[in-house]
């Protein structure tokens, strides 16, 4: 299998070390990746470019595939988060976050295996605001019958791919009848003409995430619009142990970027304390979305090689300090590429 090229941004804080460890257990593994290096968030403006150089989003579009390290956006100086502006520029719409329970990670919850699917570019973060009139200010929701087709169509195609059951949408339209009123609408609509295989329900979001802390394994696959997914996606991450234990892709219908979804933690950057196990497993959804994208089955193989080797090593006592375990950030790492099969 020829190497794949597929961009790569370390990020900022304790991108670098995590990505290393990263790319080391993929080519262990044999994953056959060719890295396009390029800069992103403080290591782009230390260059003396943007935050989010364009040189970055070329090799994206060219390689329609890249795994993000996390990056620092300088608060309060004008600059928009390196994220949000993948997610505008590439038209990432369809936020994923898989959170299940993690062999050797003790949390109040057993048998965790939810999906969050959440729209990435309407909704309250559409960026509309406006300052009314003197100490009156006004945050448009934007929700277009475009945008609300296209995440509950990736839904339910994902759901059906995945051999998943059941997919429920959080909303408030009760209250929000006509912007949550259209999400809900365009979910139901294409649930009924052209998934109904899927088992499809709702939830009014604050009975939802009452529910969900009584019991997440009532729900399946959970479909939001983008400021109740922000939301949701960190409440389940934190049902398995938090956003260090947590994938995250976001997709479009022409690229997708992988990341870790935790911050660039500076205070612990270059002491090797970090845990590369989150941004491990968006490299397993890379893998695994590749094998779609390129037709090529051995990604999944590859991929599955590596959630094996990681899981045990967790159930091996083989973990880093903030999961209470006594390894360092490339010790961590070994101990994945000595468990693969």
């Amino acid at each position: 299998m020829a190497a794949r090229k597929v961009v790569c941004i370390e990020g900022d804080g304790i991108g670098p070390e995590v990505m290393d460890a990263v790319k080391k257990i993929l080519a262990a593994a044999g994953a056959n990746l060719d890295w396009v290096d390029h800069p992103a968030g403080l290591a782009a403006l230390d260059r003396g470019g943007d935050v989010l150089p364009q040189s970055t989003l070329d090799a994206i579009t060219t390689h329609r595939v890249a795994l993000n390290g996390p990056c620092t956006t300088p608060v309060g100086k004008g600059f928009s988060s390196v994220n949000v502006q993948l997610r505008k520029a590439l038209d990432l719409y369809a936020a994923v976050r898989p959170v299940r329970n993690l062999p050797g990670v003790k949390t109040r919850y057993d048998n965790v295996d939810l999906i969050i699917i959440r729209e990435n570019t309407e909704g309250l973060y559409s960026g509309v605001e406006n300052h009314i009139t003197p100490g009156v200010v006004m945050s448009m929701k934007v929700a277009t019958q475009k945008g609300c087709d296209r995440i509950a169509r990736w839904g339910f195609r994902f759901a059906t791919q995945r051999q998943r059951k059941k997919i429920t949408i959080f909303h408030k339209a009760n209250i929000m009848k006509m912007t949550d009123g259209l999400f809900l609408e365009c979910a139901e609509e294409i649930h009924q003409k052209e998934y109904p295989n899927i088992i499809h329900d709702s939830a009014i979001i604050d009975a939802g995430c009452m529910r969900l802390v009584q019991d997440p394994g009532q729900f399946d696959i959970l479909l939001l619009e983008n400021l109740y997914g922000d939301v949701v996606s960190d409440l389940c991450a934190g049902l398995v142990g938090g956003l260090g234990v947590v994938p995250g892709a976001n997709i479009g219908d022409e690229y997708a970027v992988f990341e870790a979804v935790h911050g660039s933690a500076p205070d612990i950057a270059g002491k090797g304390l970090a845990n590369p196990l989150a941004l491990l497993m968006s490299a397993v959804m890379m893998l695994n979305y590749l094998a779609d994208l390129d037709n090529k089955p051995a990604y999944r193989d590859v991929a599955a090689k590596i959630r094996d080797a990681y899981d045990q090593a967790l159930r091996d006592d083989q973990k880093t300090g903030d999961l209470g375990g006594p390894l360092n950030t490339m010790e961590f790492a070994q101990a994945v590429i000595d468990r693969l099969a």
